[in-house]
This record gives structure tokens, C-alpha cells and sequence, in this order.
């Protein structure tokens, strides 16, 4: 009979350190019985130094005590696959390795030990970072190919020092666009002042925005610097200027025609030195003809437009925004967690997001805070699954649909929009509807 390779010792030792992924195993003590060559390269420490000793004392991270893979084999009997952990080197530096575990068993199938394979995930992390980096300007981040556009002109408006109209949804990013647009300007030395239209009623926000001196109006006991002054030098932000008062909006045009403006209650006329961004989410031009917002103000803040695209018209930025949160999120928290479960994820890449980056930032935000696990479980997105519009019932054939897509020239996104269902609703239905 023909001796196999793994009966016989020397040539199973041979095969374990052939292969690239660290391999070792313990007994029911946890004591390493086993590691071999890439396991050495990996961790630092020799086959001498591991033998014998606590897999804890040579791995040194901290699920040893709470999540031990390898224990959780032998305890439980079924297989741990791919967990992401941290651990320290030789040289206590930190390392991400992905963990499978099983356990090992006698001829009477008693468990007598187990066996880990780990890999080394630092390169691929570090790819990751330069992918990332990729698609990130400031701290806007994207793989859209209009936001894109976006980033490439951002650092010529920016030098330009014109006035930017920021146009787009609530929560899509408005502030940050005012904030790249600010440090990358000649300004980017002073201050970035900011100052919402419509968080205010129109007798406090006058004062809030021109100032205003002693006496102006009832509890005015000193002279109150406003916006205008405070962005002196530096760029002053006009967030959600739709909102602006018909009666502010003259005052503001004649800040933006000559620079002058007078502080509440004041006589003299002062000069201010700052740049202007406005930012809006409504439509002003439909304002102007409703005759809502003066047509004179508006061509003075459309100088240069900025048409910023909501997060549901650019779906493939949803990943890597829900990695940046994250890892935002865990270093703001003091955690680890290693990513989102399966039903979490389909959860939150299938969301159209109506408060768009403002939510989902919000929603990971709160994940972390609450998650006691390694994964951001589904549960915690309740009211993501809630707020899904049910689904009208199927098409009976696919004809209708690829009419739809036709017209919209093969664009999916486009294609669900006109349909009223999210892109991968539409997936579906034309995968069922050409079902025999």
C-alpha cells in the first residue's frame, strides 16, 4: 500500500512549511504544538521560541481572553472562518491577520487540541488606505465621475476668489465643499465663518450677520461683532441662503456689489474683506421667478455653481463611505469593530438615503456606539428596513422594463428613478421577469 504524504511526519512538516499562510496548532492546554515556517515569518517568533508556550504569549492580542478562534473551535465544535484580528509582532508592533480555526480530534473523535492558519493582511490593508486616498480630496470622498469633476475644478475656484454657490440636498456635503474650497483659497489663513439663513428668525439674524452696536435694540448692552466681522480676512459661509429674508437680501447685496455693509444700529459703513460662499438646497432660480429671492442677489452668488449630486444618483460611493465612517467612528470611540454582518450590509447598500451623507454617518455613527460584537449587526438599522417603500408588485414580462432602460439610454439609475424603486430593485425585477 502506498504511504501518503500527511502519514508520514517529515513530509507533513515539509507540506505545512511550503504554504504561505501561518499554521500552528495546540493541545487542550493551548500550548503550541505546531508552527511553522510562514508562521515564523508572520509573527516574528521562531519555531523554538513558540513551542511549548500559550498561544496567548505569542500572539498577545486582546481576543485571546474574550474571542479566542482557536477556543471557540475546540468548545464549539464548528469551524471559525476569516476572522479579522490585531495582534503584536515580535517587535510589539501591531498586526492585522484573518484567522480560520478548527479543532483537532483523536481516533475516537474526542477534541485533543486545535489548528489555526493565519494570514497577513498589512499589505492588503495598506492597499486599501492608498485606494482610499485615491478617491478622497480633503475630506470629501468619492468614486462618482461628477463628483470627480467636482474635485478637479475645485483648487482653480478655490484660487479664483469668486463667490461659489453650492447647490444640492440636505446633507450631501455642502460644508464640506465650503471647507476645501476655504483651505484652498489665498484665505485659507483666516477664519471660515458660517452662518445658517434659516436657523434664525429675520430680527436676530440681521444682528447675527452685520453685527450690531450698543443700544440697537433691547438687551443690546454692548456692541455685538457679527459673521461679517468675525470672517474678516477669511471666507464668510452663507448656509442655506433660500432662506434669506427679502429685506436681508438687500442688505447683502450691497455687501457683495461694493463690500459695504452698516453693523445694527450703526452709522458709519464698514468694508468687509471676505469671500463669500452661499449654499442652497432649493431651486433659486425657480425663487426668482416666484419672485422669492431677488433676481439681482442671485446673479451676484452664481458667479461660479457647484451642483453637488445627492448620495442615492451615486450608489458606488455608499461602500466606501460606510468603510471611512467606520473607521472614522472607531477611532472616535476607542473600538474594532471589523466591518458590517451580511444582512447589515444589504441593508445599507440598498438604502436610498434621503438625508444622504449626513445619514449615513449618523446611522454607522450610532452603530458603533451601541454594537458589542465584532460586525455592525442589522438589527441596529431598524428603521433603514422600515423606511423601504414596499415593493409594487413585478412586472409580468421584462417588456416594459427594457422600454424603460431604452429611453434612458441602457442607465439604470436613471431607468429605477423613472420607476420609482432603487437600482437594485430594478436588478431583480428584470432577472425574475426573464425567468422562463
Amino acid at each position: 500500500m502506498t504511504e501518503k504524504p500527511t502519514d508520514n511526519p517529515a513530509h507533513l512538516a515539509t507540506i505545512l512549511d511550503s504554504v504561505a499562510d501561518g499554521v500552528f496548532t495546540v493541545d487542550d492546554e493551548m500550548r503550541i504544538t505546531w508552527f511553522n515556517r510562514a508562521a515564523e515569518e508572520i509573527t516574528g517568533f521562531s519555531r523554538a521560541e513558540a513551542l511549548g508556550q500559550r498561544c496567548c504569549e505569542i500572539f498577545r492580542s486582546s481576543v485571546c481572553f474574550s474571542a479566542c478562534p482557536v477556543r471557540e473551535a475546540m468548545t464549539g465544535g464548528a469551524d471559525v472562518l476569516n476572522r479579522e484580528v490585531d495582534i503584536l509582532d515580535r517587535d510589539n508592533r501591531e498586526l492585522p491577520i484573518s484567522v480560520s480555526a478548527s479543532v483537532l480530534r483523536d481516533e475516537a473523535g474526542r477534541p485533543v487540541g486545535g489548528v489555526e492558519t493565519f494570514r497577513d493582511l498589512s499589505r492588503l490593508r495598506a492597499l486599501q488606505r492608498e485606494v482610499e486616498k485615491k478617491y478622497t480630496f480633503h475630506d470629501l470622498v468619492s468614486r462618482h465621475p461628477a463628483m470627480r469633476r467636482l474635485f478637479d475644478v475645485l483648487p482653480d475656484v478655490a484660487a479664483s476668489g469668486a463667490t461659489v454657490l453650492l447647490h444640492g440636498e440636505s446633507g450631501c456635503g455642502k460644508e464640506l465643499f465650503a471647507r476645501a474650497l476655504h483651505d484652498l483659497s489665498p484665505r485659507r489663513g483666516g477664519p471660515l465663518v458660517t452662518v445658517n439663513c434659516g436657523a434664525l428668525p429675520e430680527t436676530l439674524l440681521e444682528a447675527e450677520i452685520f453685527g450690531a452696536k450698543k443700544g440697537a435694540y433691547t438687551g443690546a448692552v454692548a456692541d455685538r461683532p457679527g459673521r461679517l466681522e468675525q470672517a474678516e480676512k477669511g471666507t464668510l459661509f452663507l448656509d442655506e441662503i433660500g432662506d434669506l429674508p427679502l429685506s436681508l437680501q438687500v442688505k447683502l447685496l450691497r455687501v457683495l456689489e461694493n463690500r459695504e455693509y452698516q453693523p445694527l444700529g450703526g452709522r458709519r459703513s464698514r468694508i468687509a474683506d471676505v469671500r463669500f460662499i452661499a449654499a442652497s438646497h432649493r431651486d433659486l432660480e425657480a425663487m426668482v421667478a416666484e419672485g422669492t429671492f431677488r433676481r439681482d442677489l442671485f446673479f451676484r452668488v452664481n458667479v461660479v455653481k457647484l451642483s453637488i449630486p445627492p448620495l442615492r444618483e451615486r450608489r458606488e460611493d455608499i461602500p466606501l463611505l460606510l468603510d471611512m465612517a467606520l473607521d472614522r467612528f472607531n477611532r472616535a470611540y476607542g473600538k474594532k469593530l471589523r466591518g458590517f454582518t451580511p444582512d447589515a450590509l444589504r441593508l445599507l447598500l440598498d438604502h436610498d438615503y434621503p438625508g444622504n451623507v449626513r445619514e449615513l454617518l449618523n446611522l454607522v455613527e450610532r452603530g458603533v456606539i451601541l454594537e458589542r460584537g465584532e460586525r455592525l449587526a442589522a438589527e441596529l438599522f431598524s428603521e433603514v428596513a422600515s423606511a423601504g417603500a414596499p415593493l409594487a408588485p413585478p412586472a409580468p414580462t421584462a417588456e416594459p422594463l427594457e422600454e424603460v432602460l431604452r429611453r434612458h439610454g441602457g442607465n439604470q439609475t436613471r431607468a429605477a428613478r423613472e420607476l420609482g424603486i432603487n437600482r437594485t430593485t430594478l436588478w431583480r425585477r428584470l432577472k425574475k421577469a426573464q425567468q422562463p
